[in-house]
């Protein structure tokens, strides 16, 4: 296994993909670590709901924060996956949701997850402001969200 400790993060910096460094409070890498908060939630999640989109989900986020960390001006060879999940997810929320709902007190994980998915849509919105963010990137977390709220019922 590679050496996971490089100790070029000591000072307070870290690196984009392709080496640009920068701090480390620096929005896109405060942004990819609500994702990353967010994506290890949903593993606990799935420990207690078995839902195979939201391992897709999981995997897609990787890609998600893979793009974020991508300086302007560089291009991301790896393809987003947001569309047709945010589709997906559209449709699992049309079966979930077949009554309506008001308030709900929340209970559980799967509420801190959908909790910590509008912290990282803020998060979003936020980094959008300084490096532009693809409107489906931000519609997909609008939706997990609204999935995640559909799965807790």
């Amino acid at each position: 296994m590679k050496q996971i400790y490089t100790k070029t993060g000591d000072e307070g910096q870290t690196s984009l993909r392709g080496g640009v460094r920068v701090d480390k409070d620096d929005i896109r890498i405060e942004t990819n670590g609500q994702i990353d908060h967010l994506n290890a939630l949903l593993g606990v999640v799935r420990q207690d709901v078995s839902d195979e989109l939201l391992l897709e989900v999981q995997r897609c986020l990787l890609v998600v924060m893979s793009h974020i960390a991508t300086p302007e001006g560089q291009v991301n060879p790896r393809p987003l996956c947001v569309d047709d999940l945010t589709a997906r997810m559209e449709q699992a929320i049309d079966r979930l949701s077949d009554r309506p709902v008001g308030f709900v007190v929340p209970e559980g994980m799967i509420h801190v997850a959908r909790t910590q998915c509008r912290t990282v849509e803020r998060r979003l919105w936020t980094l959008h402001r300084h490096y532009p963010v693809r409107p489906d990137v931000l519609r997909f977390f609008n939706r997990l969200s609204d999935y995640l709220f559909a799965l807790a019922l």
